[in-house]
C-alpha cells in the first residue's frame, strides 16, 4: 500500500495482486475496485466472454479499451457514485494538492502487441466474444504536455506528422475533454505529439496517446484521480478502445470486447527479449476483417489455457494464436506472404504473428544476422512502412508512467 500525502489528507493507492492462472466462478468484476484483491479467479468465464461487436475494434489500433461496462443501468447506478459527487470530490482533491501553473510533462506513449487473440464465439445479435493477452512494447510516440493558465478556454494540440487531425477528432483532445468531465477540474492543456506508431498497425497508437494525455492531465492537476479512478473514468470508448489497457501496468488479459481488463504479472521472459515489428505500407479495415471471419474455423485452444501457458512458460512455446489472421490474409494476401517470409527458419524468430487485426507482423527474438540484413531483405520483397526492433515493457507502478527507452 502506498500513501501519498495531499495537504491534510492521505490518498491511499493499492498495488495490484496479480492473477493466478486458474479458472474461477465468482462474479466480482474489475471496476471501481482496488487492484489489490483482484485475481483471474474472481472473473468468471461468463464475464470474460463479454459481448463484442462484429466490427469489433479488437486489437487493431482501435482495439480494446474502456473498463468493464455494466450490462444494465441499474448495475451502473449501484456501482458508481453520481457524476456530481465524483466531480466535487475530485475537484476538491485537486485544489488541496495544488495545481502548479506552467508545469510541463513529457510522457512516452508505447505501442502494444497481442501475444494471443481468440475470437471465442459469434452471438445471434452479430457481436463477438474475445480473449486476448495484451503487452506493451518499448516503441512508441512522445507526448509533451503543459498546463495552460486558468484563463485558457481551449486545448492546443500540435503534431509532427502532417495530416494528423489536431481538433476534437483527435483522441488526445477527447481525453482532455473526458478528464474535465470526470474529474470536475476545468483546466486546459497544450500538447505536442511526436508520432512514430503508424496508423492501422494493430498497435493501439491513438489509444495510447489518449491514455498518456489522461494520465498527464491528472498529474498536472494535482492527481485528483487515483489509479483506480483513471481506470474507471476511461471506460468511455470515445477515447479509443485500447486506452484502459495502457492504464494497466503493461501486461493484461482482456476479455469481452476487450474492455474487461485483468492485470497480469510480468511474463517469465528475459528482460532484453527482442521484438521485431514489421509494418507494411498497406492498411486494413477492421470491419472488412470481421466480415471475412469464419467463426467455425477459429482455433480450438482455450484462451485460459493459453494465458496459463504464457504465465508459466513465457514465449518458449508454439501456441501463438490470432484468430483474425485468416480473414486478414484473405482480405490482404500480401500480409500472409509477409508472415511466411518472416517465419522462414533462417531469420531465427521464436514466433511470428500479426498484431490485432493488422497490419503489423511481429517476430519474437532478435533476427539471425541482425536487423539491418532483415530490413534490407524484407524491403526488397515488400512495400514496407517501417521495421523496428524493441523489447517488452511495463510501468514501474500504478502511480508511475512508462519510462521512455534510451535512444
Amino acid at each position: 500500500m502506498v500513501v501519498l500525502p495531499v495537504q491534510g489528507e492521505s490518498l491511499r493507492l493499492s498495488r495490484p495482486a496479480y492473477p493466478a492462472a486458474k479458472r474461477g466462478s465468482d462474479s466480482q468484476r474489475w471496476r471501481g475496485q482496488s487492484w489489490a484483491g483482484l485475481t483471474t479467479s474472481t472473473l468468471s468465464r461468463r464475464q470474460r466472454n463479454f459481448a463484442v461487436p462484429g466490427a469489433c475494434s479488437v486489437a487493431c489500433g482501435v482495439v480494446v479499451g474502456a473498463v468493464a461496462a455494466r450490462s444494465s443501468r441499474k448495475g451502473r447506478r449501484a456501482w458508481l457514485p453520481s457524476l456530481r459527487e465524483a466531480s466535487a470530490r475530485t475537484a476538491l482533491r485537486a485544489e488541496l494538492a495544488g495545481i502548479q501553473e506552467g508545469r510541463k510533462l513529457e510522457l512516452f506513449s508505447p505501442a502494444k502487441i497481442n501475444l494471443f487473440l481468440r475470437i471465442v464465439r459469434r452471438r445471434p445479435d452479430g457481436y463477438h466474444d474475445l480473449a486476448s493477452l495484451f503487452q506493451a512494447v518499448a516503441f512508441g510516440d512522445t507526448l509533451e504536455l503543459e498546463l495552460l493558465p486558468e484563463s485558457a478556454e481551449s486545448d492546443l494540440l500540435e503534431c509532427n506528422l502532417p495530416g494528423v487531425p489536431v481538433d476534437e477528432s483527435n483522441l488526445v483532445i477527447r481525453a482532455f475533454n473526458l478528464f474535465r468531465k470526470m474529474s470536475g477540474v476545468q483546466r486546459f492543456f497544450r500538447a505536442q505529439l511526436r508520432k512514430r506508431i503508424p496508423a492501422q498497425a494493430g498497435m493501439g497508437g491513438g489509444s495510447s496517446n489518449a491514455a498518456a494525455a489522461f494520465f498527464g492531465a491528472n498529474e498536472l492537476c494535482g492527481r485528483p484521480g487515483s489509479p483506480e479512478d483513471l481506470i474507471r473514468w476511461t471506460e468511455d470508448p470515445v477515447i479509443g478502445s485500447d486506452a484502459t489497457f495502457f492504464l494497466s501496468e503493461g501486461t493484461a488479459y482482456c476479455t469481452g470486447r476487450g474492455e474487461i481488463i485483468t492485470p497480469v504479472a510480468p511474463l517469465p521472459v528475459p528482460k532484453d527479449l527482442a521484438v521485431v515489428l514489421v509494418k507494411p505500407r498497406t492498411g486494413l479495415s477492421t470491419p472488412k476483417v470481421f466480415k471475412a471471419l469464419d467463426i467455425s474455423a477459429v482455433s480450438p485452444l482455450d484462451p485460459e489455457d493459453l494465458l496459463q501457458k504464457f504465465q508459466t512458460e513465457g514465449v518458449a512455446h508454439k501456441d501463438f494464436v490470432n484468430d483474425l489472421e485468416p480473414p486478414a490474409f484473405e482480405v490482404c494476401p500480401e500480409l500472409g506472404e509477409l508472415k511466411d517470409f518472416l517465419s522462414d527458419p533462417k531469420w531465427g524468430f521464436q514466433a511470428v504473428m500479426m498484431s490485432g487485426s493488422g497490419t503489423t507482423i511481429f517476430g519474437i527474438g532478435a533476427p539471425t544476422g541482425g536487423l539491418t540484413g532483415l530490413e534490407a531483405a524484407v524491403r526488397e520483397s515488400f512495400d514496407i512502412e517501417g521495421v523496428w526492433q524493441t523489447t517488452l515493457m511495463r510501468r514501474p507502478s500504478p502511480q508511475e508512467w512508462y519510462t521512455a527507452p534510451e535512444v
